[in-house]
């Protein structure tokens, strides 16, 4: 059986547009299929993430918030 890779990255304390741009210098470095996963906390990574993802062909897996805490889960695409 095959393990995903995984990577995490903390952005709590950042604001747009640095969480967005963070994520994306880590998911460059990764390959096809990785996981990143992103905790944030600038309540405009809400929509930034996912919107991120669309746009730059990544799948978002999961996104879930506590409090003020957000968690990503981004899957590399193949797109570039």
């Amino acid at each position: 059986m095959n393990k995903i890779a995984v990577q995490n990255l903390d952005v709590t304390g950042l604001l747009c547009p640095i969480p967005v741009l963070r994520a994306r210098r880590v998911l460059d470095t990764m390959k096809v299929g990785e996981r990143l996963r992103v905790k944030a906390s600038d309540p405009a990574a809400v929509h930034d993430m996912p919107a991120f993802c669309t746009m730059a062909g990544h799948k978002l897996v999961t996104a879930r918030q506590t409090g003020s805490i957000i968690m990503f889960e981004i899957e590399k695409g193949d797109a570039e």
